[in-house]
């Protein structure tokens, strides 16, 4: 008898570009991924953001939690820009981390340059 599909939350442990996104997700390191991400030095992870979700510490956690490895998080609001609630941007700041909202677009092109130039960078990305 056949094991049921698995599913599991999405994690590849590694740090990889953005090759390409659009259409609800991102292709990076040969694969591909339907719905938003989080770039993180331990790796990327399917984050469950859409656009238009408030923009709150809550879905940040893990950001956090790896805040001593990170020094700038871009964050890729959609296909606008969207400016980050004080509160959110208060908390980035209690962790030592600069952050810079833009579009995801933007986002993924500067991402990609600060991890090309070995930059202590992380990326919030909702799939557009």
């Amino acid at each position: 008898m056949r094991k049921p599909i698995e599913i599991r939350q999405a994690h590849f442990p590694g740090r990889a570009p953005i090759d390409s996104y659009g259409n609800g997700g991102f292709r990076f390191a040969e694969m591909s991924h339907r719905g938003s991400l989080l770039m993180l030095p331990s790796g990327i992870y399917g984050w469950d953001m859409v656009e238009g979700d408030p923009l709150t510490a809550d879905y940040f956690q893990r950001v956090f939690e790896e805040a001593a490895a990170i020094e700038v998080i871009l964050v890729g609001t959609g296909k606008d820009i969207r400016p980050l609630p004080a509160a959110l941007k208060a908390k980035f700041k209690e962790h030592a981390i600069s952050s810079d909202p833009m579009s995801t677009g933007a986002a993924i092109r500067t991402y990609n340059i600060m991890l090309a130039e070995s930059r202590a960078v992380a990326a919030a990305l909702i799939a557009v």
